[in-house]
């Protein structure tokens, strides 16, 4: 969903520099045309790009309704469900964003859902814990990248603050344009759950041309962050996408750290991988790996509990004047039983491919 209506300009806009010959410039190559973009127009390369990468629905999908009889706040045109919540968040620019809080009382996660681009809650509402972007929706302020980022923290910092949600139990999932303000949220919370990116982008130009440098005016640069999340990630694509290349989720994969089995829907384009089978089937199965890798963790984290009780209870009869080499002893003892830092480790047979 990114740039697609300006795609076939830009491809012109260059096409016309070659054509023009007389005037003697150098403008044949597309990196020219970056380099020239970069040095000469300076600071308008970034509102460009953000002209090109967001299309809020107009009109917007619903409106909200304060409800006097009750003080909630609604949706219209969709009827109050008591398990869902609207909330209106402030974000660090000053922006009132919209967010919906879908509560499941025997749920042990949480899923954080940014959407597409030419969406809003409208299109969503009953699915997940999601929000809307600065300009989309009711939420107020003017879409740009630096604004999604700040959005998703509001949205992140709501259900810590407000539900109690721990970062090892969240999920972010981003789709589309989605997958820029997830990766960057990823990037800096290192004991996330899991991720999952849905037909993702590797970065706003690359969309358009296949660049081999990240520029520093192009946007949702997921290509240089991927590399930071810690956490497993699934990458979901289609191979027939007409919007976002197929490399991009392929690439995106081959660069995480912790990387599941991904998802490739054979004939997928980009706004239909929802009504393949195999979508949701592999979803259910990657959510379950990863709940079961979390009880294993608990576990292991259990035992570490009672064996430093174990070993504080057998050192309390010792005599305080006990030697410096015994003492280091001990808490070698402890030390030693520490959990692995680097990956959990799950059962072969339940992940099988996945390299968790």
């Amino acid at each position: 969903m990114v740039a697609l209506p300006n795609c076939h300009r830009i491809v012109f806009l260059v096409k016309g520099f070659v054509d023009l010959e007389n005037l003697g410039f150098f403008f044949f190559h597309f990196h020219f045309l970056l380099w020239f973009v970069e040095v000469v127009m300076g600071g308008v390369a970034s509102s460009m790009a953000a002209k090109m990468a967001f299309f809020p629905p107009n009109p917007p999908n619903y409106t909200l309704v304060d409800d006097a009889a009750t003080g909630l706040l609604l949706l219209d045109p969709f009827p109050h469900r008591e398990n869902v919540d609207v909330l209106k968040l402030r974000n660090s620019r000053g922006n009132e964003i919209v967010a919906v809080y879908v509560r499941y009382p025997m749920a042990t996660t949480t899923l954080l859902y940014s959407h597409g681009n030419a969406a809003d809650i409208g299109q969503m509402y009953e699915l997940f814990v999601e929000y809307d972007y600065s300009g989309y929706g009711q939420s107020t302020g003017k879409p740009s990248e630096n604004s999604t980022y700040a959005d998703i923290e509001a949205a992140y910092r709501c259900l810590e603050k407000t539900y109690g949600a721990k970062q090892e139990d969240i999920i972010l999932y981003g789709q589309s344009v989605g997958s820029g303000p997830t990766v960057d949220l990823a990037a800096r919370l290192p004991h996330l759950k899991a991720i999952v990116l849905h037909s993702p982008i590797l970065s706003g130009l690359r969309v358009i041309y296949p660049v081999k440098h990240t520029y520093w005016f192009d946007i949702y640069k997921n290509i240089d962050k991927i590399q930071y999340a810690k956490c497993p990630v699934l990458v979901i694509h289609g191979t027939a996408d007409e919007v976002v290349d197929w490399s991009h989720g392929k690439k995106l994969w081959e660069l995480c750290q912790v990387r599941y089995e991904p998802l490739w829907i054979k004939g997928g384009n980009h706004c239909d991988l929802e009504v393949y089978p195999e979508y949701l089937k592999h979803l259910k199965k990657f959510v379950a790996t990863i709940e079961r890798a979390a009880y294993k963790q608990m576990l292991i984290g259990r035992k570490i509990l009672e064996h430093v009780e174990k070993s504080r209870k057998s050192t309390e009869p010792l005599e305080p004047s006990q030697s410096m080499s015994s003492r280091d002893k001990s808490r070698k003892s402890v030390e030693s039983f520490e959990p692995p830092r680097k990956k959990p480790r799950v059962s072969r047979a339940s992940t099988q491919e996945h390299e968790l």
